[in-house]
Formats: structure tokens, sequence, C-alpha cells
């Protein structure tokens, strides 16, 4: 290589060295903000996660502490005052709270609290059905069957995930008006639905037979109950 070409290389990379630093000084900025904001995101999301996670041992412990009170009356008012901002976890709460105040007696604190959860639009929906069927299952008789009865059919929609616990509740309501082939009937549909579950169908074939019906499987196969064993096997015993 000549001192020419020696002289020309050293030149072009003078230029380049030269125009690296311009740019970096014009633009660099970018980069060390581009920097700054991924550490500064990484480390908020960081602290949120930790909030949130601080918010969610101190409601367990809240919940928890309110359920080790002896009495039922303590433990439903304890868990009633646990405050949140998080409406799953309110509702959560809700369900533990109607628990209480039924085993201490106080059914209509419970169907108040329930329905409270039923009414509140930023609970998930499945939720607000699990607290609509609860409350109109612990009305009972005090309730006129015209509403418990509206109240269940909106439940028993096709699409609602506790539509067949919404016809069972239907079906009793026919035994309560002194329709037996009307229950039949709900509990011989139920039988029927594919979505049925063991527990479900067990209950509806004794309800069929103790109201005089004979109930009619199809072609459905009978599914194991809870403790395993067929239900044919279950109804022979």
């Amino acid at each position: 290589m000549s001192d020419t070409d020696s002289f020309i290389d050293e030149v072009n990379d003078e230029v380049r060295r030269d125009r690296f630093y311009f740019m970096l000084k014009r633009y660099g900025w970018i980069a060390v903000l581009a920097i700054v904001l991924i550490v500064g995101a990484a480390a908020w999301n960081e602290y949120q996660k930790a909030q949130a996670r601080s918010k969610a041992e101190a409601l367990g412990d809240a919940a928890f502490a309110a359920l080790t009170l002896q009495d039922t009356e303590g433990r439903a008012a304890a868990l009633s005052a646990v405050e949140t901002d998080s409406p799953r976890a309110a509702a959560v709460l809700g369900f533990l709270t109607a628990a209480e105040q039924v085993e201490a007696g106080d059914k209509s604190a419970a169907i108040e609290t329930l329905n409270a959860i039923a009414v509140n639009g930023e609970v998930p929906a499945i939720y607000r059905e699990i607290a609509q069927l609860k409350s109109v299952t612990l009305q009972g008789t005090e309730t006129p069957v015209s509403d418990r009865r509206l109240a269940l059919e909106a439940l028993a929609q096709p699409g609602n995930t506790l539509r067949l616990l919404a016809e069972e509740q239907l079906a009793l309501i026919e035994i309560e008006e002194n329709n037996p082939q009307g229950a039949i009937d709900r509990y011989q549909a139920i039988l029927l639905d594919a979505e049925v579950t063991a527990d479900l169908q067990q209950r509806a074939l004794q309800v069929i037979v103790a109201l005089g019906g004979e109930p009619d499987m199809g072609s459905a196969a009978p599914l194991a109950g809870s403790d395993g064993t067929p239900q044919a096997d279950t109804e022979s015993k």
C-alpha cells in the first residue's frame, strides 16, 4: 500500500469518526431517553406488582382474621367491615359474609348482602348470577312465587352458566304449587340436557321417582355420582 492510499484511509476514518460523534451529539439524547423510559417503565411495573401483592396480602389477612373469630355474628360483622377497591374481591367477601349471616340465623341480612352483589354491574356476571340464585333460594316461600319465578326464569335462559340449577329451583316451585307433572317435566328436561352434572342428574332421578314418574334417560348413559358410583348402581341399591 502506497503512502497516498494510507493517507486516504486515515482521512476516511477521521471523517467517519467525526460523523459518528456529530450524530451522537445530535441524536444521542434520544437513545438516553429511550433507556430512561424502559428502565422507568420496568421499575413502575414492579412497583405496581408490589402494591397489588401488598393489597392482596392485607385483604387475605383481614378476611382470615375475621373468619377466626369464635361467634358467627362476629365473623359476619368483621367480614362486612373489610374494605377493598376490587369488585371481584368485594363479591367474594360478600359471599363469605352472607354464609356467616345465614349461619347466625340472620337470613334477611344474608339476602340483602347477596342482592347487593347481584345488582353490582362492576362484578363479573357469573358472580351476579350466583348471588341472585342464592338469594332466591334463601327467600323461599317468604317471597311471592311470581317474583321468584321471574328471577329464576331469567337465570334459566340459554347460555347462562347456572341455567340448570335455576331449572331445578323452578321445578321445586312447581312442587310447591302442587303441580307434580310440571315438576316431572322440568326434571325430565334436566335429565336429557347435555350439560347436566352427575349430582344434579341424581337429584332429578330421585325426585321424578318420588313424584311417581318414570325417568327417561333417552340415549344418555347415567353419570358417575360424586362418590364415583355410576348412577344406575346407586338407584338399584
